[in-house]
Parts: structure tokens; C-alpha cells; sequence
């Protein structure tokens, strides 16, 4: 995590900004598709700031720059920064968003700029109406991204790997039957057709994967699904024989490039269309991630209509198959855990090997993949020891990262793609003697996330409402953390899903849970400089049996997947209700019961996990 001289870069940019009659530019993370994760070509705001986060906005100015990241980054993001940057610490009391920053630097009649493919049209909206707001002149689309012109040729080309089509045998459903509820969903709202511009939407929708984003099993593709026709943009040289034959005649094939040009064509030919019937004006549905240059393309706000997208509503709420997939890679991906774990006690304790948290991280790939449909990792894995582990999303590099101290806390948060589902866990471990505070923070932590796992809610309950359950006990301390408590996941796509969500942003308040829904459930605790914990399971929503049924309402619980036990030597019984303990005894058996048969030659690994299982 070296901090990046971005003078020359800073120079270089606001020297076209001049050119270009610019006085305040924006450099998003995201990609034209909103992507959270990005290819190496998108990941313009890095270039920029030097700042490698997945989250976070640069704003720069003809003499300031700013980044703006949220409470995950903030230590990563003060190391990496240089004295070019103004760091705006998201969330925190009296900083500013970088949208109020922007509009603040705007004053006196400046003029905002922008990508317009990598900013979505709501948030174009507000951003205007903020600037406007403080005496700004306006925000404008600069079609030539100007990061890119800096970056000239050192920017990475564009990925172009292989499509692969994805069997019902995983997906529980064909793809054509998923383009005819999206067209039930279009025929309610009497629309015009739906632009899909999300990248996992268009792979889950078509049953297909790729990987041109590292660790996300998708591919550059946008989609447009009528009443009549449904065509995908992507280029074909990524489409070999089998997907073609696997779209057939219900899906069209057009050229990625020929997505502006065709969306304005559509507008056209059904303006004309309606004008010629007199029948009233209908609208295309886009979601609310959908870019501001497509928007525009389609008419902007006369034209469309934006809404929570119907694919991610319906790709959030797994079927039967994708739920048996997701029970099944988790006993998998939890042997694989274990077994790790089983190994690097035993090289770190008994044989004192010297290992950094990079060779930690490359041993748990190794085992993961022998098994059974591992395709890849799901994220860069968070193998951190002693301080380096209260960087919420730290990153080891090689030659660049810390040994592995067994006297102090190892937090490893990692996960697998697998064709039947997408794992993502996190434990926390010590090898030596943990302090006083270790073993009480990281009881406190566990008891959120059995209160959570316990939770049993009436159905209409939103993620909002839930996260207090994980919180409750830190909260008793006055102990908190800066991170959300849960988050989506696909189901063998990416690993961190809308719109579903547990945690305390407004988003989360505006979507129920289902019973279908896939979520983590993480809490965690963080000593900036000492030490952090987090416990991460993934868990099911499903339909509770109860006594009741007040209003005639469903209710709902959780399934817990992940197959990984707890760290006896951090857990203080002391602070654990007997209830507490059952709910430890009774996971730890079922784990024993679902992994034991993957060591059964495996001496050194069922003798760690038999001792890490002993009922309390």
C-alpha cells in the first residue's frame, strides 16, 4: 500500500480540463455498467488518486483534489493518498459527500464535468440540482473520458475472454422463461421494453458467464428485452459455438459498441410508431443504474421511466436449485477452510514457519481448488495478521505485506466461485494467547451474529431493521464498526449483490427480505493499529413455522451455509447465555456432521476440527 506521486497526472488532467472549458472534473470508480468490482482498463479513479479501494469519487479542481471512500477505506485510503488529496471521510460527522464538495467548489458560475457513462442518470440529476443550488453554472457530459487521455496508452486494453453458457442444472431455470417474466413485468407497466445494463443482470438473465472482471464471472454485454425481440450487445468474438446455439433464434447478437446508436434507433422508430397510431406514449423502463449517456440516448426523463430493476428483484430470490447449490458449495468451501486453517496452526505453532499473509492466501486457493466446480476466487483475499487486520478491506501484496505473527490476531475473509453458487467467509483466529480485550471484543462480535442468525421477523421486514440485532451488544459498550452487517450474493456471480442488504443505508430500508434471499451476516469490531475481528457467515431467508400469524403474515428466519467453526480461544463463555452456547454446540455438530467425510484421511485436519468443536 505505497502512497502514488500523482503530480504529473493531477497536471496532465487539469491541463485538459482548460482545453475542454472545465473547472471542476468528477472521476467516479465505477465502470459504464456501474460495476462494483472493475476490469483494470475501468479503474480510472486508482489512476487518478492512487487510491485502490473499490469504493470511492475523485473530484479535482484547477487547485484541489479530493477523494471520497467510506469507513472500510479510511485507513487504506490515508496510506496511499498523497499531499495532493483531500481525504473525505464518508459518513462521518461534518464532512462533506464529494457531491457537496463538488457543488461547494462550484460557486461563482463554474462549470462540472463528467463521463456520462459512468455516472447514472438520478445521480446526474442530484448532482445538477446541488450545483445549481450553491451558484454553480452547470454539469456537463464530456464524452472523452479525460482520465483515459492521461492515461494514453498505459491504460490496459479491454478484456475479451470467452462467454460460457451456464446448464439448468445450476441455474434451475432456462433463460427463456426468465425473458418471459421480464416481458410479464413490461406488459404491467405498459413499457416500451427494458435497456439492461448491468452486467450480472445480462448473465443471470441469459444463463451465460464470463470473466472479464476479475473474480466476477461476468462479460461487457448490455441487453434490450421488447414485447417482441430481445438482443445482446457484446462482441461476438466472445462467442463460440455452444452459446450460440444456446441463444438460438430468441436472442439477436449486436455489436457492444452498437449500444447508443441502436437505443436512439428504438426511441425513433416507437415515437413514430405511436404518432402514426395516435396510441398513447409508452416509456422504456431503465433501472436506476442505468448511465446518464444511455438515459440521454433514450430520451431522459420524457422517455423513461426508472426503477428498481425487475432482473435484480428476481435474481435476489434464488430458486430451489440455486438454493441446494449454494448449501452444497459451502460444505466444500468450509473443508477448504479447515483444512487451511488445520495447516497453518500446524506450520505456525509447531513447525515455527516463517509465512507471510500472501503465501497464507495462495495455500487456501491451492486446497479450494481440488474441489468439486471450484472456477476462481470470489474477491482478493483478506489474509491480515495483528494491525493489518483492522484495514477493513485490506489487500496483501507480495513483497508488500506482513509474516504472520502467531502470538497476535490472523483475520481471513475470503471466498470461492463454484458453478453451483458463490461462497464468502470470514473468520477470526489467534494462535497464542489472545488479550483480554480480543476475546471480549470478539464475543461481543459472535453474539450479533447468532443474534442475527436467530432472527425470526414478519415478512416485509427490510435489512434496515435488522441490523441493530448484529449491533446491540457492541452497542451495550459503546462499541461499534464502520461497515454494513450484510450484504447480497449471487449464486455463482458476484459476490456482493443488490438490492438487498443489511446495514444502515437508506437503500437498505426500501427492499424487504424474501425467503430466497442469500445474505452474509458479519458484524465486526476494529482497534485502528492493533487488531480487528469479524465473524462472516452466509445465511438463507426463509418461511418460518410459528405459533402465530398476526395479520395473517408470514414470517421469516435465516439457514446459516457456511461450514466453518468458531475460535474457541477468542470466545469469553462468561459473556455467552446458555441459549448462546446451544446455538454454538448444535452449529458445531452440524458442521462435524457435513465435513468430517472430506478428512477422513486427513489426520491432521479432523484432530484441529474436532478440538475447535467441543461442545461448551
Amino acid at each position: 500500500m505505497d502512497t502514488v506521486d500523482t503530480t504529473k497526472r493531477l497536471g496532465h488532467l487539469r491541463s485538459l480540463m482548460k482545453e475542454n472549458k472545465i473547472d471542476i472534473y468528477v472521476v467516479p470508480s465505477e465502470d459504464s455498467h456501474q460495476s462494483e468490482y472493475i476490469a483494470p482498463c475501468d479503474g480510472r479513479r486508482e489512476f487518478i488518486s492512487g487510491f485502490s479501494g473499490s469504493a470511492g469519487c475523485a473530484v479535482i479542481t484547477h487547485d484541489k483534489a479530493s477523494l471520497a471512500t467510506d469507513g472500510r477505506y479510511f485507513n487504506q485510503a490515508a496510506k496511499q493518498l498523497d499531499s495532493n488529496w483531500t481525504l473525505l471521510k464518508q459518513g462521518l460527522q461534518d464532512v462533506p459527500t464529494w457531491q457537496e464538495w463538488t457543488a461547494d467548489q462550484s460557486e461563482g458560475g463554474k462549470v462540472v464535468g463528467v463521463d456520462p457513462s459512468v455516472i447514472t442518470a438520478p445521480d446526474a440529476r442530484k448532482l445538477l440540482e446541488k450545483i445549481k443550488k450553491k451558484g454553480g453554472s452547470n454539469l456537463v457530459g464530456v464524452t472523452q473520458n479525460l482520465v483515459d487521455v492521461v492515461w494514453s496508452d498505459a491504460r490496459p486494453a479491454r478484456p475479451n475472454e470467452p462467454v460460457k453458457v451456464l446448464g439448468t442444472e445450476f441455474t434451475g431455470k432456462k433463460f427463456e422463461e426468465k425473458i418471459d417474466d421480464l416481458r410479464k413485468e413490461l406488459e404491467k407497466k405498459k413499457s416500451a421494453g427494458f435497456v439492461v445494463c448491468m452486467l450480472d443482470e445480462v448473465a443471470w438473465l441469459l444463463n451465460l458467464r464470463g470473466s472479464d472482471i476479475p473474480y466476477n464471472p461476468v462479460f461487457f454485454s448490455y441487453a434490450i428485452v421488447t414485447p417482441t425481440d430481445a438482443k445482446l450487445y457484446v462482441d461476438s468474438r466472445k462467442l463460440g459455438d455452444a452459446v450460440i446455439g444456446h441463444l438460438g433464434k430468441s436472442v439477436t447478437v449486436r455489436p457492444y459498441d452498437a449500444i447508443l446508436g441502436d437505443v436512439k434507433a428504438l426511441k425513433e422508430s416507437v415515437t413514430q410508431s405511436q404518432e402514426a397510431t395516435s396510441a398513447p406514449g409508452k416509456k422504456f423502463l431503465i433501472s436506476t443504474k442505468t448511465s446518464w449517456a444511455l438515459s440521454q440516448e433514450l430520451g431522459g426523463e420524457e422517455r423513461v421511466e426508472e426503477v428498481r430493476s425487475p432482473i435484480a428483484d428476481a435474481k435476489a430470490v434464488k430458486n430451489a436449485t440455486e438454493l441446494e447449490g449454494m448449501r452444497a458449495c459451502h460444505i466444500r468451501d468450509g473443508a477448504a477452510l479447515i483444512e487451511y486453517f488445520a495447516w497453518l496452526e500446524e506450520q505456525l505453532v509447531e513447525k515455527h514457519t516463517r509465512l507471510d499473509e500472501v503465501q497464507g492466501a495462495d495455500k487456501l486457493e491451492e486446497i479450494r481448488k481440488k474441489h468439486e466446480h471450484f472456477v476462481g476466487l470470489s474477491f482478493d483475499t483478506i489474509s491480515s495478521t495483528g494491525p493489518n487486520a483492522a484495514v477493513i478491506h485490506y489487500k496483501p501484496e507480495p513483497g508488500h505485506c506482513s509474516v504472520i505473527d502467531p502470538k497476535a490476531i490472523y483475520l481471513c475473509d475470503s471466498g470461492g466461485q463454484y458453478l453451483d453458487g458463490t461462497t464468502d467467509t470470514t473468520r477470526t483466529l489467534h494462535f497464542g494467547e489472545p488479550t483480554k480485550m480480543e476475546r471480549k471484543g470478539y464475543t461481543l462480535v459472535l453474539k450479533g451474529n447468532i443474534a442475527l442468525d436467530k432472527a425470526v421477523f414478519p415478512k416485509g421486514t427490510s435489512g434496515f431493521a435488522l441490523d441493530t440485532l448484529a449491533r446491540q451488544f457492541l452497542w451495550e459498550e459503546g462499541l461499534d464498526y464502520r461497515h454494513g452487517t450484510g450484504h447480497g450474493v449471487g449464486s455463482y456471480l458476484n459476490v456482493h449483490e443488490g438490492p438487498i442488504g443489511i446495514g444502515t443505508r437508506i437503500q437498505f430500508s426500501e427492499v424487504s427480505l424474501s425467503a430466497g434471499n442469500v445474505l452474509s451476516d458479519e458484524p465486526g469490531y476494529y482497534e485502528d493499529g492493533s487488531f480487528g475481528i469479524r465473524i462472516e457467515n452466509i445465511i438463507m431467508a426463509r418461511e418460518a413455522k410459528t405459533n402465530h400469524r398476526f395479520g395473517d403474515k408470514p414470517y421469516l428466519s435465516f439457514e446459516h451455509v457456511t461450514m466453518v467453526p468458531m475460535c474457541r480461544k477468542l470466545i469469553d463463555e462468561t459473556l455467552l447465555t446458555r441459549g448462546e452456547k446451544q446455538w454454538l454446540n448444535d452449529y458445531h455438530t452440524e458442521i462435524v456432521q457435513k465435513v468430517s467425510p472430506y478428512f477422513e484421511k486427513d489426520e491432521r485436519t479432523m484432530k484441529w476440527l474436532k478440538r475447535e468443536t467441543q461442545p461448551f
